[in-house]
């Protein structure tokens, strides 16, 4: 487990409806970067752990479950960067390549937190499209999937549905044994949209009180993937995060 100072989580939760466990493989600390799109980019890394910060966003790789195979991360800007990812066909979480915004400020302190997202994703493989949002101190995780595909599912138990931030979701309260997590799951899949994020962060706060006055750290938008053999290509056409 990475320290609490880390770029992005490193967690390790099982969210996948599959019951397999993913052998232990070795990941080498590069891979050629052959595997990475051929398009030229700003930079790229196919090291686990790499990292950048490209016009106020940070980019990481972020290779953090067990089992896991090759992938390597690209970015014209950080608004616009893709992965390419090979990991086995076995169950369990093995990364969350993701561009982090910064925001730093108490819920009641905000006038506002919107983001707008464009994706291309494959038509195959175990994953889901997602926001990480997290409070400074790391207590507690919201999650919010705009799309998902195969075997895998939000940790924690049903609590209904809502319509906040201009989609309507199915709401997941859980706790993975380091910190709680409410999972929104998008009822229909969409790879292009505005999320009106500070709604939900009310709505948990005021309306549900599960939370208090929270100061959010990081949003985070990514890809939590859990297989990708053969290779596929994830695409971020274009990702705004703004508030504050």
């Amino acid at each position: 487990m990475a320290p609490r100072t880390r770029p992005t989580r490193t967690r390790t939760r099982t969210r996948t409806l599959t019951a397999l466990l993913a052998p232990a493989l070795a990941l080498g600390a590069t891979v050629g970067l052959a595997a990475a799109p051929a398009q030229a980019a700003v930079w790229n890394s196919c090291d686990q752990w790499g990292n950048t910060s490209l016009n106020g966003y940070t980019l990481y790789n972020n290779i953090w479950g067990s089992g896991a195979g090759s992938q390597c991360v690209w970015a014209n800007s950080g608004t616009d960067w893709g992965v390419w990812a090979d990991h086995p066909n076995t169950g369990g979480i093995k990364s969350y390549p993701n561009a982090k915004k910064v925001i730093n400020k108490p819920i009641t302190s905000l006038s506002s937190l919107t983001s707008s997202y464009n994706v291309t994703v494959p038509s195959s493989g175990a994953y889901n499209t997602s926001y990480d949002i997290w409070d400074t101190d790391y207590d507690y995780e919201i999650m919010l999937w705009v799309n998902h595909h195969g075997a895998v599912g939000p940790l924690g138990t049903f609590q209904g549905s809502v319509g906040l931030g201009g989609h309507t979701w199915d709401v997941y309260k859980g706790n993975n044994g380091a910190n709680e997590v409410f999972s929104f799951v998008r009822t229909s899949d969409s790879n292009s949209g505005t999320v009106n994020i500070l709604p939900i962060l009310k709505w948990i706060k005021d309306t549900k009180g599960w939370m208090g006055n929270e100061t959010i750290g990081d949003v985070q938008f990514g890809y939590e993937i859990t297989s990708s053999a053969g290779g596929l290509d994830f695409r971020t056409n274009n990702l705004t995060v703004s508030g504050g």
